[in-house]
């Protein structure tokens, strides 16, 4: 290699330099193993990978939708949570006032059919007379989802239904958590609301406070019925309902797909709590909501089957339902009762992708959508293979499915990496939670399995037992995990991390992608290393071979992708090192028809292992991008030399391809300087 080249890779090392703490001098390289990651360009060599590669997992559980993605402020917005027997409870409702003043309780004279249960508020205190009623009033205030998130300037939609055989004179405000500090305020007068009336009001906040309430008030004796009382802010994604800041998580890790809406979620511990789509659509007041009994708390069922294909389509990702097939954790139905459980997915798949003037597809026009979503996959059920009624179960969803819409692609729930599955399928679910070695050890998970028949889904993978709240050693694992999978992409169409979402009070599962409360938000490692593989959706696959070092702590892999801003054509090496040594690389590079141009780095990684992010420091552990550099131009086969690998790292290098440069050789030494 030429003095030229050899500045280059003195340049590149020094760009890596940079992350090293100061305690490892440039001058101890050579003390360190090199190893050899030799990477062959020529095309013959490539391998798309597929464009659904790597997408998301969304389960509601840890609040991730009701108090988290889906923006509503008020939790038991319908007062249901407490069952259909009254009277029951209305937590977190809270009144306001002692039972000298107020009496709230509960009854079934609502006027929505499915969802009977109303509060009901006997003011007792009056404006005058004996007993006046406190300052300000008296009746509920609603916490939210511990807290609710107000701020200056911003405009909330309030609406709920009210009734009462007196005139109505309500008082109603967004205020601090203890009741003092005014964020806004409006009143409600009316006449005559002897029927359910709706009331819309629009808040504008002169205040910010992450833990607000919202308060409804009365100084007027008599009764007063509630009902659906929701309260949304305007600013909220494409007004689809969506959180921005937590949507915007999901949008920059570029999704190919997203599952919903679970996991567990989908079979519930038993099946009366099972995810049913008809609840979950039309007019929000219309949702009865359901109790997720296998993460323990109510949802108003605001993210319903529409607003999860409406969020698929927000994010340019493919939607892919998972429906429950007559089994939860704890009943199932017989294959012999099975077909009207079929008929109802049927149902369901008319009302995602039929015609606007189909039975379901008008009900999904009436919601604002009269084009089809793009339902290309379904899976049938959620970790049942192994339950008896399943094999059956699965055949009569696949069979009906496939009649009526034979292009969808059917995800069986059973384990086809080990060996062929014993019924048809596009795809097999496979789910993994391990520790941070075993998740880096089973990158070769897939090196054997069957080359032809159902590719696997990963719909669920992380580190779970020595993971914390998220820190790095985990990341790495599954860093080291998904290098495997791009390896094995011709066995692999997609994989998933989980669980996406958990609200910082609802901790049901550790650890998570992205942690957040009702005004903050901050990805975990494992958020930030999902982002070194986004771009490997329909990138092409090099060959690629890495030298083992003396602990197999490193691995590799090499793709060929386009940036969509540029519109140029990038080689991305990563290469992950478990270990707790540095290590140096060589990259040897053979079959180049491009001219390497100039070279990004990026690494993750911290001082500590089982360091984790959090509100305080969101980004301690996040990508750590370098300046591009001119590296020359390497020939058609040359080496980047002494590459540092710091312990416990994941290390990615952009190299930016150019075509080649067209020249006339004239002498033998004007061909040797072309290369």
């Amino acid at each position: 290699m030429d003095s030229s080249r050899s500045l280059s890779c003195i340049l590149l090392l020094v760009l890596f330099g940079i992350f090293i703490q100061h305690q490892y001098s440039a001058s101890g390289i050579g003390a360190y193993q090199t190893v050899l990651l030799s990477v062959n360009m020529s095309e013959a060599s490539g391998r798309k990978i597929p464009n659904t590669l790597f997408g998301i997992f969304f389960e509601e559980i840890n609040h991730a939708g009701a108090g988290g993605l889906w923006a509503e402020l008020v939790s038991n917005r319908g007062f249901e949570s407490g069952g259909s027997f009254t009277p029951s409870i209305i937590a977190p409702w809270v009144i306001i006032g002692d039972d000298s003043s107020v009496l709230v309780s509960t009854d079934l004279s609502s006027c929505f059919d499915r969802n009977k249960v109303a509060l009901q508020i006997q003011v007792i205190c009056d404006i005058e007379g004996a007993n006046i009623c406190p300052g300000g009033g008296v009746g509920v205030y609603n916490p939210g989802f511990w807290g609710m998130n107000i701020e200056q300037g911003k405009r909330y939609k309030l609406a709920f239904y009210v009734r009462s055989e007196e005139p109505i004179n309500l008082s109603v405000a967004l205020t601090g958590s203890n009741g003092l500090k005014k964020l806004a305020t409006t009143t409600v007068v009316a006449a005559n609301v002897s029927s359910w009336t709706k009331v819309l009001v629009l808040l504008e906040a002169e205040g910010t406070d992450p833990n607000s309430r919202l308060e409804l008030r009365s100084t007027t004796k008599g009764v007063i019925w509630f009902d659906q009382v929701s309260l949304m802010p305007l600013d909220t994604y494409n007004g689809h309902g969506f959180r921005k800041d937590l949507f915007g998580m999901l949008k920059d890790l570029k999704p190919a797909f997203i599952r919903f809406p679970g996991g567990c979620f989908v079979e519930g511990d038993y099946l009366k709590n099972a995810f049913r789509w008809k609840e979950t659509i039309g007019p929000w007041e219309d949702r009865p909501g359901h109790y997720g009994d296998v993460w323990k708390y109510w949802t108003d069922d605001g993210l319903g089957l529409f607003d999860f294909l409406q969020l698929s389509e927000d994010l340019g990702a493919l939607p892919v339902w998972v429906f429950n097939n007559g089994i939860s954790h704890n009943d199932q139905v017989d294959t012999s009762s099975i077909l009207p459980f079929v008929q109802d997915i049927l149902d369901g798949l008319e009302f995602a992708r039929g015609a606007p003037n189909s039975r379901w597809g008008s009900i999904r026009a009436e919601m604002g959508h009269p084009e089809p979503f793009d339902l290309r996959y379904v899976a049938i059920g959620n970790e049942d293979c192994y339950k008896p009624h399943y094999p059956g179960n699965y055949l009569k969803f696949y069979s009906a499915i496939k009649e009526a819409y034979p292009d969808i692609k059917i995800i069986s729930n059973c384990d086809g990496s080990s060996k062929a599955l014993d019924h048809p399928a596009d795809l097999y679910d496979f789910h993994i939670y391990v520790s941070a070695s075993d998740m880096f050890s089973n990158a070769s998970r897939f090196d054997g399995a069957p080359r032809g028949g159902p590719k696997a889904f990963i719909s669920e993978y992380a580190v779970h037992e020595d993971a914390g709240k998220g820190n790095l050693l985990a990341a790495l694992g599954e860093a080291g995990f998904l290098i495997g999978v791009e390896k094995n992409s011709d066995v692999i169409e997609m994989a998933s991390y989980a669980p996406l979402f958990v609200n910082n009070n609802d901790w049901m599962w550790k650890a998570d992608a992205i942690v957040f409360d009702s005004s903050q938000v901050y990805g975990t490692p494992s958020y930030w290393m999902q982002h070194l593989f986004k771009e490997s959706n329909g990138a092409t696959l090099l060959s690629s071979t890495l030298q083992a070092n003396s602990s197999n702590s490193l691995i590799g892999s090499a793709i060929i992708w386009r940036n969509e801003t540029d519109n140029n054509e990038y080689l991305r090496i990563k290469v992950v090192n478990f270990g707790s040594s540095i290590e140096t690389l060589t990259i040897a590079i053979s079959g180049l028809e491009k001219e390497i141009a100039g070279a990004t780095t990026t690494i993750l990684t911290s001082t500590n292992v089982m360091d984790e992010n959090s509100f305080a420091d969101p980004k301690k552990i996040s990508p750590v991008i370098g300046e591009i550099i001119d590296v020359g131009d390497l020939p058609y086969s040359g080496e980047i030399k002494d590459i540092v690998l710091l312990p416990y790292s994941i290390s990615s290098l952009d190299l930016l391809q150019k075509p080649l440069s067209i020249r006339t050789v004239t002498t033998a030494s004007d061909l040797e300087s072309s290369f």
